[in-house]
C-alpha cells in the first residue's frame, strides 16, 4: 500500500472511499514483492500493481465487493495449468492478497491516512495490518514511527497493539515489508495471528563524485532506479544544475570532505567517477571504511592498479580493497555515457539483490531471489 502513497494521499485528501489489495506473501516466481498494491476507487478508477498484469482483473473485482460489502479478504491467487480459464500467475509463482476497503467511515481510515501522508512525505513509517485472525480484527491498523511511537490499533486489545508496534518498528528499522506470527497467548485475543507490515523509509542514497558526461547519464539512472542521487565535485564550473538537472542535490567541496560530514546508512551506493588520484585516493580511503552497500570507482585496469597500490601506501588493508568495485560496473561491452549507467546500476542491483550478473538463457537459478523470508513466529507462537 505504501508503494502508491503520493497517489493515495491524494485520494484521502479529496476525501474518496478506496479499497486497497496488498500482495501479503509471495513463492515462486512470483512477478511482485509483499508490500505491492493495487487500489481502486467507488468510481472504479485504479492505480497500481500486483502482479504485473496476471490476476489484475480478478484482484479489481475483489477490490470493488470490498467497497460494496466493507469486509476484508484474503485470497490466494496460483498457477493454472489445469484449466486454461482460472485466473492464475503464468510464472508458475504464488501470491497471497489482502483486500481491505478503506472508506470514510471505517476504523482505520485515520491510521490509513497519516500513513500514506507520512510516507507521501518522505518520513519513515510502517503499518501493521492483520491478515489472518479473528474476523473483528480484520480492517484495522497500527500505525508506528521511527521514534517508536504509534497509533490507531485491534480493537481494545493493547497488549497486542504494543506488540505489534514493537514488532513493526524492528522491521522499520531494518526497512523490510513482510508477514509475522503471533501465537494464541502472544496475541491476548484466543487465537494465533498472522500479521503484514509494510515499512516505507526515505529513498536510498546514490551519491556520484564527479561531475563528467558519465556522471549526468547516472543520474538518471539513479533517479529511475528510485534513489535519492547528489553530484558532489569541487569544480564548481562543473558542478551545476544546468548540467545535472536531474540530481536532487549538488555539492561543490572536495570529495572527501563532504564524504566526512554527510549521512551514509547501509542503503547508500558510492559511484567515484572523478577519475584522478588526487580525489580517489582520500575519497576511496574513508568510502572503503563505511557501512554502504557499494563503493565502485571508474578507471581502465591499469588506473586500477595504480589507485590500488596508492591506496595500500596511505594504510588501506587488502581486506577494505576487497569492498571496491573497480572497473565499475559489469561486463556490457558499453561505450556511450547511457551504457556505462546501466553496466554501472546493473552491478549496484545485483549486488542489492544477490544477482549474479550473468545472462538467464539457459541458466537454472531462480529469476527472482527469496528476498522474503518465511513468517516469524513470536511470543507464546503455537503456528
Amino acid at each position: 500500500m505504501l508503494d502508491i502513497a503520493d497517489e493515495l494521499n491524494r485520494w484521502v485528501e479529496q476525501g474518496r472511499d478506496f479499497a486497497v489489495a496488498t500482495v501479503v506473501a509471495v513463492g515462486g516466481s512470483a512477478p511482485r514483492q509483499p508490500g505491492a498494491a493495487l487500489a481502486v476507487d467507488s468510481e472504479g478508477t485504479a492505480i497500481g500493481s500486483v502482479s504485473g498484469g496476471c490476476v489484475e482483473g480478478a484482484v479489481y473485482e475483489l477490490c470493488r465487493q470490498a467497497l460494496e460489502d466493507g469486509e476484508s479478504v484474503l485470497e490466494r491467487f496460483g498457477y493454472s495449468d489445469e484449466d486454461a480459464f482460472a485466473v492464475g500467475l503464468t510464472c508458475g509463482g504464488i501470491i497471497d492478497i489482502l483486500v481491505t476497503p478503506v472508506r470514510a467511515d471505517g476504523p482505520a481510515r485515520p491510521v490509513v491516512a497519516d500513513a500514506l501522508a507520512a510516507a507521501a512525505r518522505g518520513e519513515a513509517a510502517a503499518v501493521a495490518r492483520i491478515t489472518q485472525g479473528p474476523a473483528d480484527l480484520m480492517g484495522r491498523a497500527v500505525l508506528v514511527r521511527s521514534d517508536g511511537s504509534y497509533e490507531g490499533g485491534f480493537g481494545g486489545h493493547p497488549e497486542l497493539d504494543r506488540t505489534a508496534a514493537e514488532e513493526a518498528r524492528a522491521m522499520l528499522d531494518a526497512g523490510r515489508t513482510g508477514t509475522l506470527r503471533i501465537g494464541a497467548s502472544g496475541s491476548r485475543c484466543g487465537e494465533p495471528l498472522t500479521l503484514l507490515v509494510e515499512s516505507s523509509v526515505p529513498a536510498p542514497r546514490m551519491i556520484v563524485f564527479g561531475a563528467i558526461d558519465f556522471a549526468s547519464a547516472l543520474v538518471r539512472m539513479g533517479k529511475f532506479l528510485g534513489y535519492h542521487v547528489t553530484v558532489c565535485d569541487a569544480r564548481p564550473v562543473f558542478a551545476t544544475k544546468t548540467r545535472f538537472p536531474d540530481a536532487d542535490e549538488i555539492v561543490v567541496e572536495w570529495p572527501h570532505m563532504y564524504l566526512e560530514r554527510t549521512e551514509t546508512d547501509g542503503r547508500t551506493v558510492l559511484c567515484v567517477l572523478t577519475h584522478d588520484a588526487k580525489f580517489d585516493v582520500p575519497l576511496l580511503k574513508l568510502a572503503l571504511r563505511l557501512p554502504v552497500a557499494y563503493v565502485g570507482a571508474m578507471g581502465s585496469r591499469r588506473t586500477h592498479e595504480d589507485r590500488n597500490k596508492r591506496l595500500r601506501e596511505v594504510g588501506v588493508t587488502d581486506l577494505e580493497l576487497a569492498r571496491l568495485r573497480s572497473p565499475i560496473g559489469l561486463d556490457l561491452g558499453a561505450r556511450t555515457p547511457e551504457e556505462t549507467a546501466l553496466s554501472i546500476a546493473s552491478e549496484i542491483v545485483a549486488g542489492r539483490r544477490g544477482g549474479s550478473g550473468v545472462s538467464l538463457t539457459g541458466a537454472h537459478t531462480p529469476i527472482h531471489r527469496d528476498a522474503n523470508p518465511a513468517p516469524v513466529d513470536l511470543i507464546g507462537s503455537v503456528a
